[in-house]
């Protein structure tokens, strides 16, 4: 096993057969995901009856005692970057910000800078430690192109409770949104799966074997003229790209994102001047339980200057 402390031992039994060790630890401890998981069995972090096993396909039988060892995170090699961001609230335990467009969540192959997470090492004192190096505090996430509303984790406590809430779709999240086409249904839901594409790992489609994806709409007006819908839309699951890929899959994909299906020669050039590089989906509510006092909290924001841009040049054009 690695020289490295141990934060946390967690014990779980199994209750059945026949079920892949990492599946079942990924399960059981909903915080970390799959890939985590994989690499601390990899690493000797896991033992099954007490013995170390490395392999994360290893199938176990009902009574199987598996335990984890959960290591104290790494020292933080992201570096804090002195890069704006606007906190709308702030305490002991969370800070709710608006991520605008154009800026990613957390680093990855591509964005070893100029993250959120940058910025948030930088303004932020405290930050949870659950989501490792790469992620503190970050218990949700959004898009690059993708402006909104976001609330970070101070501590692990507060980090462990939003997860659940996340989780157990206890949240509520309202967004904004232009779509290609003119919807007919002034409200509408769409409760269609979500999984990986099968041929491009980086994106996601409407698939039969994928995981349960709700997503419901309201129609607040329609530019004929244009052909474009603006819509209110509420998510109660939280797949990755989900609203991009249930309406690209009814034929309206999102102002701006090529990635499902928007052509750029279907609006005038105006309007793309106007976009930019953002998609037209604005992250504009959310809900959730505070962590600790567990009062209801609601923030919302204003449409950001590239989405309301487009959206009175509409206004002033549609007549």
């Amino acid at each position: 096993m690695t020289e490295r402390k141990i934060s946390d031992v967690l014990s779980f039994l199994s209750s059945e057969s026949g079920k892949r060790l990492d599946k079942f630890l990924s399960e059981s401890y909903k915080e970390f995901s799959r890939s985590y998981i994989k690499k601390l069995i990899e690493e000797g972090f896991v033992l099954v009856n007490d013995e170390v096993v490395k392999k994360p396909s290893r199938k176990l039988r009902k009574g199987d005692r598996v335990t984890l060892l959960v290591p104290e995170p790494e020292e933080l090699k992201v570096e804090p970057e002195n890069i704006p961001i606007k906190i709308i609230y702030e305490d002991k335990d969370i800070v709710v910000i608006v991520k605008p467009c154009g800026l990613v969540v957390h680093p990855s192959p591509g964005y070893t800078s100029g993250t959120l997470v940058n910025a948030l090492l930088y303004h932020i004192k405290d930050l949870s430690s659950i989501g490792g190096v790469e992620r503190p505090g970050i218990v949700h996430r959004l898009d690059r192109e993708t402006a909104g509303v976001m609330v970070i984790a101070k501590n692990d406590v507060a980090h462990r409770e939003l997860i659940k809430q996340f989780q157990e779709r206890k949240t509520e999240k309202f967004y904004k949104v232009l779509v290609k086409g003119l919807v007919k249904k002034d409200y509408g839901i769409i409760d269609t799966p979500i999984g990986r594409h099968p041929y491009d790992r980086k994106r996601f489609s409407v698939r039969e074997e994928g995981k349960e994806a709700l997503t419901e709409y309201w129609v607040l007006k329609r530019y004929e003229k244009f052909e474009i819908t603006f819509l209110k839309v509420k998510i109660h699951t939280g797949r990755t790209h989900q609203i991009r890929v249930h309406f690209s899959s009814i034929g309206h994909p999102v102002l701006g994102d090529t990635t499902y299906g928007f052509k750029r020669t279907s609006v005038p050039k105006e309007l793309l001047e106007l976009m930019g590089e953002c998609n037209m989906l604005v992250a504009y509510h959310l809900g959730f339980y505070h962590p600790t006092t567990k009062e209801w909290l609601v923030f919302e924001i204003e449409e950001p200057e590239t989405f309301r841009s487009v959206h009175a040049w509409l206004e002033a054009n549609s007549s």
